[in-house]
């Protein structure tokens, strides 16, 4: 099995550092590749990329060797099965408030007898090797997003399904649910709990945690909490951070 950067990572006892890819471009996508990421995720969700798109910006990321992950726009079977096929060793998936929610994620994600997903690994076969079928349900990542008052009261039922890789905090959703405004990087007290809640679950079930930043100070902050992996802002903020520096630079 290739592009396991991350895994390998976790195997080491380090934390995993994540980019975020929201631009449906294979030029971005390769830019992004040639930093230190150890994952890269293809967001299908709120990010601008379908499908097809998707597929060619896994191709421009393959030379690199950081591992490929999506998110999902649903907990759909289809296109979570299809995101594997086509390459992805990964798979965020956006709200998961129960633990039925959950079984049905990570069911899709594994092939029998462990889980439901339709055998037909067509270009994943071609970049992770010939073995690719036995080796898939030990390899690929699951990470169900926690991003609801709702999930927040099943988190520990969650937690409990069998093969679940870990908990991946959606902050500015689950503040959203709490009350208030959307936004990464949570100081109020009540949605700093419930984070600290959510990382509790995930050590006590022996889960892999993970969380969506919006600037360096931030994730570092999340792994000294013990996050063992993180995302940095997104294409989009840090192109648009960059031009915005540049710009006020020149007109100063």
């Amino acid at each position: 099995m290739k592009l396991t950067k991350l895994q390998d990572k976790w195997a080491a006892g380090q934390p995993g550092l994540n980019g975020w890819c929201s631009i449906p471009s294979t030029v971005t996508a390769e830019i992004m590749s040639l930093y230190d990421f150890d994952s890269l995720t293809i967001d299908l969700q709120h990010g601008l990329v379908d499908y097809q798109t998707a597929l060619t910006m896994l191709q421009a990321m393959t030379a690199s060797g950081i591992t490929p992950l999506a998110r999902a726009p649903w907990n759909e079977p289809g296109i979570i099965m299809k995101l594997l096929d086509a390459g992805c060793l990964g798979i965020i998936c956006p709200m998961i408030n129960t633990a039925e929610d959950a079984k049905t994620f990570v069911d899709t994600t594994r092939y029998a007898p462990q889980g439901s997903r339709s055998s037909g690994p067509t270009r994943a076969i071609l970049i992770h090797g010939s073995d690719y079928h036995h080796q898939a349900n030990d390899t690929i990542i699951s990470l169900a997003m926690i991003e609801t008052v709702e999930a927040l009261g099943n988190v520990d039922a969650i937690c409990a399904t069998d093969g679940l890789t870990g908990l991946y905090v959606g902050p500015s959703d689950l503040a959203v649910s709490m009350g208030h405004n959307p936004g990464l990087d949570r100081t109020e007290p009540n949605v700093d709990e419930a984070i600290g809640k959510i990382l509790a679950s995930a050590k006590k079930h022996g889960r892999k945690a993970g969380i969506h930043c919006g600037t360096p100070e931030y994730l570092k902050s999340a792994y000294a909490r013990g996050f063992d992996f993180a995302t940095i802002a997104s294409d989009v903020r840090m192109i648009g951070q960059a031009i915005g520096m540049n710009v006020n630079a020149g007109r100063g």
